[in-house]
C-alpha cells in the first residue's frame, strides 16, 4: 500500500471552517522533504528513519488534517529532501474557537538528523491568516526522537496537547479581556523588537512603536490579545517601513525559517503570559 493511500481521496473533499485543508498534491508541492525516501548520510548509526508521511498517515487516521505546511530554504546545492518541515494539522472532531482563532498542532520534523519530531499547540487567526504557536514553560512542547515507537509516540503526543486546547482558551479569553495602557503597549513592543532581531548584530532603525500599527481596523483594540496579534504580525509577516542608514525607505521581511518562526512566536507568547499575570 503506497503511503497515505487510504486518505488521499478524503483529503481535498474535506471543508473546515476556517479554510480548507490541503491535499497530498499540496504536501508534495509546499514539503517535498515530508516524503522523503531515506534518511541524510549525515545522520548517526543509531538514527531511525521513519519519513514524515508516515507519521501524518497515522495522524489522519487519528483526525487529524493538514491545514498548512512549509519547509525551510536550503542553500544552494543542497538536497530539500532532507530539510526541516513543519505541518499544521486541525482535529476535525474539536469545534473549540478561541476567540477570534482556532487551536491546530504544529508537527516540525527533519530528516538529516538536525531535529526530533517536535510537536506544538498552535493557533490560526483567518481574520490576518496569522499563525501562533503557543508555549507555557514546557507545555504543549513535545520532543520525539528517532528512535523506538515514533508513529505512536507522535500521535499520542498530538493527542495530548488537544486535551490542553481548553486550557490555552482560558489564556486566550482573558488576554482578550486585559486592556493594555499606551506605556504598556510601548513596552511590548520594545519587548517584540528585542525579540525579532535579537540574533541581527545591525538591527533596523525601527520605533518599536511602528510594529504596534493596526493593518486593519478589527485590531485596533488596546486589549493585550490583539496587541499581541499586531506585533506577532509585524515581526512575522514583515512590510513594516523605516529610513536605512542612508535614508531610504526599507521594509522588514517576512520570517521563511523554521527555526525562526519557533523562537520568534513562542518567545512572544510568552512575554504575552508574562504581561496577563503582572
Amino acid at each position: 500500500m503506497n503511503t497515505l493511500s487510504v486518505a488521499e481521496s478524503a483529503l481535498p473533499a474535506y471543508s473546515h471552517a476556517f479554510g480548507r485543508t490541503l491535499s497530498i498534491d499540496d504536501l508534495r508541492t509546499r514539503t517535498p522533504a515530508v516524503f522523503a525516501g531515506n534518511a541524510s548520510n549525515r545522520t548517526k548509526p543509531t538514527y531511525r528513519f521513519i519519513n514524515t508521511a508516515d507519521v501524518l498517515h497515522a495522524l489522519l487516521e487519528a483526525g487529524f488534517q493538514p491545514s498548512a505546511a512549509q519547509q525551510t530554504r536550503t542553500r544552494q546545492g543542497s538536497d530539500p529532501t532532507y530539510a526541516r518541515h513543519m505541518i499544521r494539522l486541525r482535529p476535525m472532531r474539536e469545534s473549540l474557537t478561541l476567540v477570534d482563532c482556532i487551536p491546530e498542532i504544529c508537527l516540525i520534523n527533519a530528516h538529516d538528523g538536525t531535529s526530533a519530531y517536535q510537536l506544538f499547540a498552535g493557533l490560526y487567526r483567518p481574520l490576518c491568516t496569522n499563525g501562533l504557536l503557543c508555549r507555557m514553560g514546557d507545555f504543549a512542547v513535545i520532543r520525539i526522537p528517532h528512535r523506538a515507537n515514533i508513529i505512536a509516540d507522535v500521535v499520542a503526543g498530538a493527542i495530548q496537547i488537544t486535551a490542553q486546547f481548553e486550557r490555552i482558551g482560558t489564556l486566550v479569553t482573558a488576554m482578550a479581556a486585559r486592556i493594555l495602557s499606551d506605556d504598556e503597549q510601548l513596552a511590548f513592543a520594545q519587548t517584540a523588537y528585542e525579540i525579532r532581531w535579537a540574533k541581527i548584530e545591525a538591527r533596523p532603525r525601527l520605533e518599536p512603536a511602528k510594529l504596534l500599527e493596526a493593518r486593519r481596523e478589527a485590531d485596533a483594540n488596546p486589549s493585550l490579545w490583539h496587541t499581541f496579534n499586531r506585533l506577532q504580525e509585524s515581526t512575522m509577516a514583515g512590510g513594516v517601513v523605516y529610513h536605512s542608514r542612508v535614508q531610504r525607505f526599507v521594509r522588514t521581511r517576512r520570517i521563511r525559517n523554521i527555526r525562526e518562526d519557533v523562537r520568534i512566536n513562542t518567545a512572544l507568547w510568552l512575554a504575552a503570559a508574562r504581561i496577563l499575570e503582572s
